[in-house]
């Protein structure tokens, strides 16, 4: 493992973009490449970008193992959703005693 990632880390190192930048790695989370690691244009998304674009990674995903990252990722980005809703509702539940508390407190001091 340790010799991949140093070979990652030189190809990262050496590769240049078609504008003279070292070229970023990034990994890509679409459908079809999940874990897919390629090489582009450090400026990609700013108008003075190059289209550089490069592969690492061979396209070796199984169709199986694509189903199961990508219910994996459903299923995380599911429990992130139940999280912040959970959150709001506490957070709600505390508003509410909060301000029964402050009724009763008004209510016994005047």
């Amino acid at each position: 493992m340790a010799m991949e990632n140093d070979a990652l880390t030189q190809i990262n190192e050496q590769t240049m973009c078609l504008c003279g930048r070292i070229a970023a790695m990034r990994t890509a989370w679409t459908e079809n490449n999940l874990g897919r690691r390629f090489l582009e244009c450090s400026y990609y998304g700013r108008p003075d970008a190059c289209d550089y674009f490069k592969w690492v990674d061979p396209h070796f995903l199984h169709p199986r193992y694509k189903s199961v990252i990508n219910g994996l990722l459903r299923n995380a980005n599911r429990e992130a959703v139940l999280e912040k809703k959970w959150k709001r509702v506490v957070l709600y539940h505390q508003i509410v005693l909060a301000v029964v508390v402050l009724i009763i407190l008004v209510h016994y001091v005047l």
